[in-house]
């Protein structure tokens, strides 16, 4: 019999962590080296890559969405999320692995090729993150156990962006000795072996303590009950400011890490220091996502949250206004706003799980799989309109690819673009966040007065049941 109410122990931490370096193992090499594979190494056209990029972002949004509500109504003896990390953990590091792989064909059916992997590896993806997510509510009903567990998630998440960016390159250039198809292939193959190894871990190493009896069965159609689940979760005014809030921070994260090496190139003039700096903002994500649970512990999450996001959002300003030549200065800055935002993710994650918990108090339906499904379909419209606003912007300014000099209206949009905006964008989460209604304290007033309730209700049923005794005593009893 496993307890609910159980502290989590250090190896259920570092298993679910795992599952996050797991997929950040492949995704991370995606974000990072695609774009540049798929028109340097494979030889598909730019136009073609975009092209697949926009058609496999839309499908996304559709399958996140049903995803959610499927493994909602999913119940098996392993569990309701952990068994999608079994099933899916191997057909997604083979896809990553076929994903870079080079067939010796014609134009048309290199196109169809590298269509039907990256579909089928953005799907696989989305079968196995969205569960994955998913499922820390059924680990643990603490919302600080659940800050700690999401703590765990982000640094091996950082960590497996740090393999990736210090791996991956050099994998490729030594088993690809001069070929890269082949090195970009038996790369990933390595990266996809430790991903499977990574999920395998985090399936062994964790359990679900809470798992919600299925919903009642009614007689509407599939795309009824989606329509009625996400209805429901419209109404829901939380929920509608974190998903919110996911996309606002995402279209200011896209800004701060997508503009990292346009600013080290143009206005440092260093272009040397590209992979320095990408190192420091990784490790420092590591570092923050670490100090969460001990920084946060005794503040509540939605302030604490705030206060970061403030502290984030004045050294970013502060940022904009020091001179080129100050380059370490610059960094200690740059390391310092992503500990920051790293230090705060685990707190922005963990408040999802108290509108499920919300939802479910209310309405009796655990809507674990589609709260989170919908938030991760928000954060890939904020990387998406982030992305546009980047292209959008340096084209408007005047910003020329490769150039050696560029203009000072190019040099002033890479700027702004890097501190100011997103620095506003951060400052905005606040007021998103201004009637966020499930605070620590509103929730221990919630579980105070729900206890105190079934303790009065407890008492009256007691006390009826010793009336019908003794008025139910036999005459002459003692």
């Amino acid at each position: 019999m496993i307890n609910e109410n159980a502290k989590l122990s250090l190896i259920e931490k570092l298993g679910y962590g795992l599952g996050d370096g797991a997929c950040n193992i492949i995704w991370q090499t995606t974000m990072l080296f695609m774009a540049y594979f798929y028109t340097d190494v494979y030889g598909l056209s730019a136009a073609h890559m975009g092209g697949m990029f926009l058609v496999v972002r839309v499908i996304d949004a559709v399958v996140d969405v049903a995803l959610g509500f499927i493994t909602d109504r999913t119940r098996t003896s392993l569990g309701q999320f952990r068994p999608y990390l079994l099933w899916f953990c191997v057909p997604f590091g083979v896809l990553g692995a076929l994903t870079f792989y080079t067939p010796a064909a014609g134009e048309t059916a290199k196109i169809i090729y590298a269509y039907v992997t990256y579909s089928l590896l953005s799907l696989t993806y989305s079968a196995i993150n969205v569960p994955y997510c998913a499922m820390i509510n059924n680990l643990s009903r603490e919302p600080k156990e659940r800050v700690s567990l999401q703590s765990f998630r982000f640094a091996f998440a950082a960590l497996g962006g740090i393999i990736v960016s210090m791996g991956a390159m050099p994998l490729v250039k030594t088993l690809g000795q001069g070929n890269d198809q082949l090195g970009y292939f038996y790369a990933m193959a390595i990266m996809g072996l430790i991903s499977i190894a990574m999920f395998l871990l985090c399936f062994l190493w964790t359990r679900e303590r809470h798992i919600s009896p299925l919903p009642i069965k009614s007689n509407e159609s599939f795309s009824q009950r989606v329509y009625l689940d996400l209805a429901l979760l419209l109404r829901h005014s939380d929920w509608r400011r974190l998903f919110t809030l996911n996309v606002v921070n995402l279209i200011a994260g896209i800004l701060k890490t997508g503009m990292a090496i346009y600013f080290i190139t143009y206005y440092l003039g260093r272009a040397d220091l590209i992979s320095v700096v990408l190192g420091i903002i990784l490790i420092s994500k590591l570092v923050g996502s670490l100090i969460s649970p001990p920084l946060f512990k005794n503040v509540d999450r939605v302030l604490g949250y705030k206060l970061a996001m403030s502290v984030q959002a004045m050294l970013m300003i502060g940022l904009f206004f020091i001179d080129a030549t100050y380059i370490w200065l610059i960094c200690g800055v740059i390391s310092l706003v992503h500990i920051i935002n790293a230090s705060a993710t685990p707190l922005q994650w963990s408040l999802l799980s108290d509108v499920i918990d919300d939802i479910e108090k209310s309405t009796g339906k655990n809507l674990s799989g589609l709260v989170f499904s919908t938030n991760l379909f928000a954060i890939k419209v904020g990387i998406a309109i982030g992305g546009a606003l980047i292209g959008w912007a340096l084209s408007i300014s005047g910003y020329v690819g490769k150039a050696h000099i560029q203009t000072d209206d190019a040099l002033l949009c890479v700027r702004l673009l890097f501190s100011i905006i997103p620095a506003l964008l951060i400052f905005s989460l606040i007021w998103v966040l201004r009637n966020y209604s499930l605070t620590d304290r509103r929730i221990e007033n919630k579980v105070t007065n729900e206890s105190e309730s079934y303790r009065r209700d407890r008492e009256h049923e007691l006390n009826s049941q010793m009336v019908v005794i003794t008025t139910n005593k036999p005459s002459g009893a003692a």
